[in-house]
């Protein structure tokens, strides 16, 4: 999905489906007349895995805030971007991508196992239309390993014990959380879930992290529209509430900046995620 586009599954496909996949507990029936924001997120990029009543809350958020599709587009640029720097620079083999929507081209797995074919993931979210997916779709390189687990953010716990089933915990992990700490209804509950994230991981590991901000009047409105059509609210962080989280952490060059601004390849062009998101990583020391 970077630079918006939207593949319908056969790249993925043509990786050997050779691991198991663990799911932390049963999971619950595909609920299609509420809107979910994996969905409505693959809508504004043109996919084709959602239902109407993601369309109908997509459009009332997209008519609010037109830019909410740039953002959507950057975001996905931005994990391309993000993923390369810990396999390259970093040297990072594990990663643990917390809501990470649903599967589409230039996944981390794809990313991170293309520089680095032993590399290992775990994906999670809560959305059992993205589990029906990822199980068909989240196939390893050989060398290394791409499972999936179906569990909620709130639950740190659950998410560590799951991801040890594949990741050495005991070894440095990206932990990439994008777009999911505004799923998290109070900015404490955020602090205390990342921090226990972070506390579970080795030293060595890095937090990467990306949000949408309350900086645009605009955009707030438009997740108001989408919380009246039944949408799962999104908290958008101020700029302060960002840098907070990686509080313990030893944020990386060039610190807490939109998303388009985060070691850009060449001239970043203008885009409503400059005023909109916010985007950092940081080192467990």
């Amino acid at each position: 999905m970077a630079d918006g586009s939207v593949a319908d599954g056969e790249a993925a496909g043509e990786h050997r489906r050779d691991v198991p996949l663990f799911v932390s507990r049963d999971a619950p029936r595909i609920v299609s007349d509420v809107p979910h924001s994996a969905r409505m997120w693959d809508y504004w990029l043109g996919g084709k895995d959602h239902y109407e009543v993601d369309r109908r809350a997509g459009e009332t958020a997209r008519e609010a805030y037109p830019g909410i599709v740039d953002i959507a587009r950057t975001s996905r640029a931005l994990l391309n971007r993000v993923v390369r720097y810990l396999v390259a620079e970093a040297g990072i083999r594990q990663f643990l991508d917390i809501g990470t929507g649903l599967p589409t081209a230039e996944n981390t797995h794809e990313i991170a196992q293309r520089a680095a074919p032993e590399c290992r993931i775990v994906y999670v979210d809560n959305d059992p239309l993205v589990l029906t997916h990822a199980r068909t779709l989240l196939a390893s390189a050989p060398e290394g390993a791409t499972d999936y687990l179906h569990a909620d953010v709130n639950e740190p716990e659950a998410i560590l014990k799951g991801a040890g089933r594949t990741l050495d915990l005991s070894r440095p992990v990206g932990l990439i959380m994008f777009g999911i700490v505004g799923h998290i209804s109070e900015h404490a509950d955020a602090l205390s879930i990342v921090r226990s994230l972070t506390e579970g991981l080795a030293p060595g590991s890095h937090l990467a992290l990306y949000t949408g901000t309350d900086g645009d009047p605009a955009l707030v409105e438009a997740e108001r529209r989408v919380g009246e059509h039944g949408g799962v609210p999104y908290r958008l962080l101020s700029p302060g509430q960002v840098r907070e989280v990686f509080s313990g952490l030893e944020l990386l060059e060039p610190g807490v900046v939109p998303g388009p601004r985060w070691r850009p390849e060449g001239a970043p062009a203008d885009s409503a995620a400059d005023i909109a998101s916010l985007c950092g990583m940081a080192h467990k020391p």
